[in-house]
């Protein structure tokens, strides 16, 4: 595997990359934001667990051979720390062509901190039936 480019920044940052790979159908843009690791997973909504970057990255061929995907992030809940960041998402997601207002996906994706900058170690989405919730969570600070 060749050698990935310094990514700076957050993960924040490789989030928002990601989402504008997968509207792009960016597959090399979408695997240079992966870690190194062989041990980094995918799971698509209603599909099994890949591990490891030959069967990811044939994942997203196969997916992109569709063309781009529309996903707009709605609601994220973070938690981070130093080397690792969780978010947790709820996702309103288009096909050109394909009506998905009875759906929405619900994605976790794991992030860690490498010596190249952030990288996704995991992506989980799940299909939720209805439209997405509304956020009922307010963060408050317990004394």
């Amino acid at each position: 595997m060749a050698a990935k480019k310094q990514l700076n920044g957050s993960a924040d940052d490789v989030e928002a990359a990601f989402y504008d790979a997968l509207s792009r159908a960016n597959l090399d843009g979408m695997m240079a934001l992966w870690a190194e690791d062989e041990e980094i997973v995918c799971i698509h909504p209603g599909a099994g667990r890949l591990i490891g970057h030959a069967a990811i990255r044939s994942s997203w061929e196969g997916i992109f051979e569709r063309g781009s995907v529309q996903i707009r992030p709605l609601q994220l809940h973070a938690t981070h720390n130093m080397l690792t960041a969780v978010h947790s998402i709820v996702e309103e997601f288009q096909r050109p062509g394909e009506s998905s207002e009875d759906v929405h996906i619900i994605a976790t994706n794991v992030y860690v901190k490498t010596p190249h900058g952030w990288r996704i170690t995991m992506h989980h989405a799940s299909v939720a039936s209805g439209k997405p919730p509304l956020d009922m969570f307010k963060a408050s600070i317990l004394h």
